[in-house]
């Protein structure tokens, strides 16, 4: 079967308000900013994200963030996000927070049909306990707490009971992808790329090179092309448009 669509534009024409997505990569690494820019294109508004983070140095998914489309997101870090923060403190956004491994191993469980998993990550804290913040009142109150989790002992060790995650859409960014979708992902880009795309229900990959069937060895292939329900060949361009967060130099 042939995954590949002429444009990202395209790629992203069934994601609707109010739709859930999966994206993935970590601050500005294996982040699939062509099909977010699509995305924000489209002027679709009430987008529930569940990714580490929300983007930074206003790209990924901080363009969307920025504009109001974000209703809300499950992640792990908000970080130097001044307007993560922003709208979150000032009750405009609904924020889940969670730990990170439990996030990976959440969008794992999902995508492999496990409906929840025990982890001791969280116990005795209101990860497990409830009273997270999910949305403030804007007047430094709180209009929404976290719920309390099942937690249960097993070999004299507490764990606490964790959902599997699944979500309408999953937005992605491979370095390889032949045109069956099978997927190849470079180095710290594996982070979250694989777990997001088995998550969703439909997943676009963005692909910085499009390859023939069989150029991408068995053995490299990280996601097989059964996650993948569309994909998008990036330009050479948008493929090398890679930005740095933090330069450092050594003597």
């Amino acid at each position: 079967m042939d995954e590949v669509v002429a444009t990202a534009s395209e790629a992203v024409s069934d994601l609707l308000e109010g739709a859930s997505s999966a994206v993935s990569g970590f601050r500005l690494s294996g982040v699939p900013n062509v099909l977010i820019q699509a995305l924000f294109e489209r002027e679709v508004s009430g987008l529930g994200v569940v990714s580490n983070d929300c983007g930074a140095m206003e790209s990924g998914l901080a363009v969307l963030l920025g504009a109001g489309r974000i209703a809300r997101v499950t992640g792990s870090y908000i970080g130097a996000d001044k307007e993560f923060a922003r709208q979150y403190l000032a009750g405009e956004l609904e924020v889940e927070m969670i730990p990170q491994s439990t996030l990976a191993e959440r969008l794992r469980a999902g995508g492999a049909g496990i409906p929840a998993f025990y982890t001791p990550a969280g116990v005795n804290t209101q990860v497990a306990d409830g009273g997270l913040p999910w949305r403030y009142d804007g007047s430094g109150g709180v209009a929404l707490a976290s719920p309390p989790k099942e937690v249960r002992e097993f070999d004299g060790t507490q764990y606490v009971l964790e959902r599997g995650i699944r979500t309408d859409f999953a937005l992605v960014q491979a370095a390889k992808g032949d045109p069956h979708g099978n997927l190849a992902f470079s180095k710290s880009t594996r982070d979250f790329n694989p777990l997001a795309a088995m998550a969703g229900k439909v997943t676009i990959a963005g692909v910085e090179e499009l390859v023939e069937p069989g150029d991408i060895d068995p053995d490299a292939v990280h996601l097989p092309g059964i996650s993948i329900r569309q994909m998008v060949a990036l330009t050479p361009e948008q493929a090398a448009d890679k930005k740095i967060e933090q330069r450092t130099v050594s003597s």
